[in-house]
């Protein structure tokens, strides 16, 4: 078999204009998809030149299940001080809580900036220093990559936190955040497809679904032995009941997933679609619920968007 070799690629051969090709291309629903990838967040983009003041951010977004805010600085050159000023800037300006800074590369000091600063703040910033890279083989049409970084240390941050409130992590709180972390491996490793996000210590983790005033939620019930994938609607009964009147045909759709729970919660502003699945946390195998949670939340990924 003969095999091709990678070379690289000025970036300007492919993106002359910073804002005209680069913010533009970045801009498309699969390109940013494809950055969210590989920072584990669902990206939602909203506008590009998001005015702050008298500047503007590259790029606006919202993270999908939350809602929270999400700005993108690009910068097709090694990266510079004036940079790292606006994206602090645009941060307070527009209440971002994920600021992501793109460079072709990043100098050390920089880095080491973004580090410190990720390891001196609370979960409600989250800053990523990203590199954009160009690959071909041969005449193959180039290949974009992004490398990130620097990023926050979830977990680092989660057990600070406890720190601070001067409430410890339980030991509950930490088999849920461990569970939540090899859960994550698990999917990466079997269903690289699935994204999920970075987990703190709580009984869930949340999942986007595509629309931001709805999202599929993995709950874990350790007392009763059971693990839950569900449906979540935060504050949309029409959504629900839109959702009721097909009921029969979801639940065919879903297949060997299991008896579906039509939660209305009528005196609650949310609403929830559950099925629930026995797992004996003491001595089962962590495998055998990873498997079912990653199986069943793709069932409900491709499922209820067919219904909307």
């Amino acid at each position: 078999m003969q095999l091709g070799k990678l070379t690289k690629v000025d970036l300007r051969n492919a993106w002359k204009s910073e804002p005209e090709d680069f913010t533009r291309w970045l801009s498309l629903p699969e390109n940013i998809a494809t950055l969210g990838e590989e920072l584990g967040l669902d990206i939602a983009f909203l506008e590009a030149e998001a005015s702050v003041g008298d500047f503007y951010a590259d790029i606006l977004a919202q993270e999908e299940t939350s809602g929270k805010k999400i700005i993108i600085e690009n910068q097709l050159e090694a990266s510079d001080h004036r940079h790292l000023g606006q994206i602090l800037t645009y941060a307070a300006g527009l209440q971002a809580e994920y600021i992501i800074w793109i460079v072709r590369v990043a100098r050390e000091e920089h880095q080491q900036a973004i580090d410190w600063l990720n390891s001196h703040t609370d979960d409600s910033i989250n800053l990523f220093l990203v590199a954009v890279e160009l690959w071909q083989i041969g005449h193959s049409d180039p290949a974009p990559k992004f490398v990130v970084l620097s990023r926050p240390n979830d977990w680092a941050r989660a057990v600070r936190s406890h720190v601070a409130d001067a409430t410890p992590m339980t030991e509950i709180k930490v088999r849920q955040l461990e569970f939540w972390e090899q859960l994550r491996v698990f999917a990466a490793q079997h269903k690289p497809s699935l994204r999920l996000r970075a987990p703190r210590p709580q009984h869930w983790l949340n999942v986007a679904i595509g629309r931001s005033d709805c999202h599929i939620s993995l709950t874990l019930h350790i007392t009763d032995d059971r693990i839950a994938c569900e449906l979540y609607i935060p504050d949309n009964k029409a959504l629900y009941y839109q959702l009721y009147s097909k009921k029969d045909d979801i639940q065919v759709a879903l297949a060997m997933v299991g008896d579906l729970d039509w939660q209305e919660l009528p005196e609650r502003k949310a609403s929830r679609i559950r099925v629930m699945h026995p797992y004996h946390f003491a001595d089962e195998d962590r495998a055998n619920a990873f498997r079912w949670l990653v199986e069943t939340t793709i069932r409900f990924k491709i499922t209820f968007p067919n219904f909307w």
